[in-house]
């Protein structure tokens, strides 16, 4: 049998293309003049199927490297990279924009990935206080990394892995290991070009792991450059992105800077020029924006839209404004609205219509939904790093994921634990008072992880509280170990039951430190990554609504369209809808059938099946 060519669809790109090449299982290898045929025939149907998509000057190259001999079935399109720039002032939410970015291209049919670079010395971010940079998220691979890469796997619903987090500390230890060993072969290491190398060569590497399940190789590879144009730390990773635009070529590489309008108070006026020195800077540093994201508190004047245009030497639709909004689902939605898709397109010749498929519509419908959602439920969170909302950013996402799962607004209050405690009656009573007043309005209490002794007691009192209310408990890894505490002493009459923990020589030990746990050293000592966890229940003995503690963090894996069960326990629990929920068989509805309603019944699917095990 000859290798069928008049198959139905149309070859898109190089996949495709291998797909139309190579035969079934059921027909023998062609060879010689037969094999030119078919490539020539598979070529000319690849540019058949390929208009409007496929550069035909691209894909006459191909066919170059077909007849030249070069090609061979595991070829794929060149990788395209997207960096993420800062400009004016950190925390200007490029990890949203490029989070928003990723999960836009892949509701375009593209599988993407994406890399953070934090130009501070720390190998990773597990020994920063949460005060510094916000939460430690946790990979399945262990790596302890910067909070944007949980939004990146939230929004792409991927894996990432602790290479794609990468820091000064990292680079520099990857050189100068390389040096120790000889392989610069006495050579002076320098910034330029050994660091900067080590940059590219990182980059590149890792753009290729697979993050989505698949083991396909990603196509698109979205860069995050943490901190803001002009910083000193960051000069040698912009260094080493102005040499990498030429290795990658024009067509493989795009620039988006991300800047802040501001709009003093005193005028009213949207001011333009922090945007235009930051772009200034930019180029002086040998990188040109492709687009200008400009963040505002409010919608952009097409004047002033006009004027970053004219002074920052870039198109009018170059320039892409988000203005503050209700919630981040939002985001994705105003950059597909303003063409970023067509211009993806043709700026990185991207084998793609030019708008987004259903996956950007359920993003745009669960936007919606969380705009005109009607019915609230309040949970308090009791722990020790609230003055800080970053310090539990996946914890506050995992909730809204449940919240929004079943049709309600999540009202969250935070609650420092030092404030329930005896001590903060005697220093201020007014600040005790309101924290008890908040805790006693809850309908549900999360007492999250965190480490040291301080504020424990607090945190003890909220949940026997909790348990002796009846009202819906959840702890993550030190709440479930309070609990244990909580219990053994006041149900069990343990009164000296404690952690080794607070008190390494606790009379009785409820809580033990793990065999790999080193007190001594920090960074990387604790039992990190995914781990089969195999939830048993039994017939409760507390007569309690729920009342579940886990030492693993389930936020970790919450995603908008795919809650977190122990987490959407906790909230069905608070707004009286667990025992409906079970009675359904732990079913609620396909994420598709969301509506803009906010009924809260479960006459009818809400989400998508959850498997608890």
């Amino acid at each position: 049998m000859l290798h069928p060519l008049s198959q139905p669809g149309a070859a898109r790109n190089f996949t495709d293309f291998n797909r139309l090449v190579e035969p079934p299982p059921h027909c023998e290898p062609l060879k010689g003049r037969s094999f030119i045929c078919v490539l020539f025939l598979s070529f000319l149907q690849f540019l058949e199927g390929s208009k409007g998509s496929t550069n035909v000057c691209d894909s006459v190259e191909l066919f170059t490297v077909i007849i030249s001999g070069d090609w061979h079935p595991a070829t794929r399109l060149p990788m395209k990279y997207i960096l993420v720039t800062g400009g004016v002032i950190s925390g200007i939410g490029k990890g949203i924009i490029a989070s928003s970015i990723g999960m836009i291209l892949k509701s375009c049919g593209l599988r993407v990935t994406a890399i953070k670079i934090d130009p501070y010395i720390n190998i990773d971010a597990g020994t920063f206080s949460p005060y510094e940079h916000g939460e430690v998220f946790v990979l399945n691979d262990g790596g302890e990394v910067d909070l944007d890469l949980g939004n990146y796997e939230r929004f792409l619903d991927i894996n990432l892995y602790r290479n794609n987090n990468i820091t000064t500390g990292k680079i520099y230890q990857h050189v100068i290991n390389k040096e120790r060993r000889g392989d610069y072969l006495g050579k002076t290491v320098q910034v330029v070009p050994h660091i900067t190398d080590a940059v590219q060569e990182w980059v590149m590497n890792q753009a290729m792991v697979s993050v989505d399940g698949h083991k396909e190789e990603p196509q698109i590879c979205v860069i995050e450059l943490g901190g803001t144009i002009g910083d000193i730390e960051g000069m040698p990773f912009v260094e080493a992105f102005r040499q990498f635009q030429f290795k990658a070529k024009r067509e493989n590489f795009c620039n988006i800077h991300v800047s802040l309008v501001p709009q003093p108070s005193a005028t009213g006026e949207q001011k333009t020029k922090p945007t235009q020195n930051s772009v200034r800077a930019l180029r002086g540093l040998g990188l040109s924006p492709d687009l200008i994201v400009c963040r505002s508190s409010t919608p952009i004047e097409m004047a002033v839209k006009e004027k970053i245009s004219m002074f920052c030497h870039v198109n009018p639709e170059q320039v892409i404004c988000i203005h503050d909004v209700s919630s981040t689902y939002r985001v994705p939605v105003l950059l597909e609205e303003q063409g970023i898709v067509k211009y993806f397109k043709e700026r990185l010749d991207l084998p793609i219509g030019d708008s987004a498929s259903n996956l950007l519509f359920k993003w745009r419908n669960m936007a919606d939904r969380y705009e005109n959602l009607q019915k609230t439920c309040s949970i308090a969170l009791v722990g020790k790093y609230t003055k800080l909302r970053d310090c539990y950013a996946s914890v506050f996402k995992a909730l809204e994921h449940s919240a929004l799962a079943i049709n309600h607004k999540l009202n969250l209050m935070y609650i420092d634990s030092i404030d329930l405690e005896q001590t903060t009656e005697t220093e201020d009573p007014v600040k005790f008072h309101e924290a008890w007043q908040k805790l006693c309005k809850a309908e549900g209490v999360l007492v999250p992880g965190g480490f040291g002794i301080r504020g424990t007691l607090g945190k003890l009192q909220a949940i026997s509280w909790a348990r002796t209310k009846k009202i819906p408990f959840l702890g993550i890894c030190l709440g479930m170990q309070l609990a244990v505490i909580e219990f053994a002493r006041n149900c069990l009459n343990l009164k000296d039951a404690d952690s080794t923990e607070f008190e390494p020589n606790a009379r009785v030990p409820m809580v033990i430190d793990m065999p790999e746990h080193n007190p001594g050293n920090l960074g990387g000592t604790m039992r990190l990554g995914i781990r089969r966890t195999v939830f048993k229940t039994e017939n409760s003995i507390l007569n309690h609504p729920y009342f579940v503690g886990v030492q693993f963090h389930p936020e970790f894996s919450s995603r908008p369209m795919k809650p977190s069960p122990p987490y959407l326990g906790l909230l069905l629990a608070a707004t009286g809808n667990l025992h409906s929920y079970l009675q359904a068989g732990c079913k609620l509805s396909a994420s598709d059938r969301y509506s803009d309603a906010s009924d809260d019944s479960f006459s009818e699917p809400r989400i998508a099946e959850l498997e608890i095990s």
